[in-house]
């Protein structure tokens, strides 16, 4: 066993932004943490690279709205304490039938939580966003609370945080195993490591983890293309033109949503991508282009020339992310079904990154073995057939 001076309050694998929120919260309430990253940092093999990402509080359920209250609070105090900015407030446009159930279901949503909206008409539409063309009965909801993270910029500051409040962050070094116990022993590629909890958040590597633990939960890894469209005219889909996020539910050219924000990540691009992707494992992201991927990125031109015309129909640039999707896509935030002092955090199916501050607080104290600060039941374990129940 290892000398108690050498012995972690926690071990974090992964360090996305789930992970290192999670070791942000564990280090700010003064426990010795270990944030454990495969890759050299920064890197793009994962899901929290990038330039930026949406929020909001425009949500179906009410538990994610109730959540994004604190992650505005949380966010808005990583960015004083970095003393750089990591949000901007641009409104997030939803697009959608006037009869959708789902955008009334959103509006629902909105007004029950007492979130600020407005239903935009056609024609109203229309004059406030002249450069967003909609088809005959199509409406807006704007959610006045959305806006865009800086994703990279938020990850720099959080792994600061982590080292000047005490944290180790070790970047290239793959854990090799797991040996469950009291405490939990962790080998790397370099070093083996020993504490009393450890939190795996290591997106869509988590059942490599998990299945020598005896685990394996119904998780689909997918391939997601992130494209970038050129403006015809620059700056005339920009922030500072009024320009909002978006979200088009359903709408005629795509049976899944597709999502934008304004450009200024790359001077005179705009971020439109759809919102879901092919499967593949991990390893292979950045295997030549499938036939699949190819076909996700002519819904996305189709879309852009229907909807977009005063951008470039083709992409000018393709990246790649990785989604680790759950059959419902709701996170995973549990603790293993035998090892009650192994924390899983999981899933996040491409809407985890503005509640990672919450997931973070989740998961340190389900760690610490606090009493969580919301209802888990939408995340348990045992909310999937045939996996045991996690000891909550």
């Amino acid at each position: 066993m290892a000398a108690q001076k050498d012995l972690c309050d926690a071990i974090v694998i992964g360090a996305g932004i789930q992970g290192c929120f999670t070791a942000y919260h564990l280090a700010k309430h003064g426990k010795r943490v270990l944030l454990l990253e495969q890759f050299f940092l920064p890197h793009s093999r994962g899901s929290s690279h990038g330039q930026s990402r949406i929020i909001r509080k425009a949500y179906l359920e009410d538990f994610y709205t109730q959540m994004m209250d604190e992650c505005y609070q949380i966010w808005a105090q990583l960015e004083h304490e970095a003393g750089t900015q990591l949000h901007r407030q641009t409104g997030l446009l939803l697009l959608g039938m006037k009869e959708n159930p789902e955008l009334k279901m959103f509006q629902a949503t909105l007004s029950r939580q007492g979130v600020e909206h407005q239903c935009l008409p056609s024609e109203e539409l229309k004059q406030r966003f002249p450069n967003i063309r909609m088809a005959r009965g199509e409406v807006g909801l704007l959610d006045k609370s959305g806006g865009v993270l800086y994703a990279d910029k938020a990850l720099r500051a959080l792994q600061d945080a982590i080292r000047q409040l005490g944290g180790i962050v070790c970047d290239g070094e793959k854990v090799m195993e797991i040996k469950p116990g009291l405490p939990v022993t962790v080998r790397t590629t370099s070093k083996r490591y020993q504490a009393k909890s450890l939190i795996i958040t290591a997106g869509p590597w988590t059942n490599q983890l998990l299945r020598p633990l005896g685990l394996e939960l119904p998780l689909q890894t997918l391939r997601i293309s992130v494209c970038y469209w050129r403006e015809k005219v620059p700056g005339s889909y920009s922030v500072s033109q009024g320009f909002p996020c978006f979200l088009g539910l359903g709408l005629n050219l795509a049976p899944r949503h597709i999502y934008g924000l304004p450009s200024g990540e790359y001077p005179g691009l705009v971020k439109v991508c759809y919102h879901y992707g092919n499967k593949a494992d991990p390893e292979e992201r950045d295997c030549p282009t499938a036939f699949s991927d190819i076909q996700d990125v002519q819904i996305l031109s189709h879309f852009v020339r229907a909807y977009l015309p005063d951008l470039e129909p083709e992409p000018a640039i393709m990246e790649r992310c990785m989604y680790t999707n759950t059959p419902d896509e709701h996170f995973i935030l549990d603790r293993h079904p035998k090892h009650d002092n192994i924390v899983i955090g999981a899933g996040f199916s491409g809407h985890g990154f503005k509640l990672a501050p919450v997931v973070g607080k989740i998961l340190y104290e389900l760690s610490m073995k606090l009493t969580p600060s919301y209802d888990l039941t939408p995340f348990r374990i045992s909310r999937f057939p045939g996996l045991g129940k996690a000891h909550l």
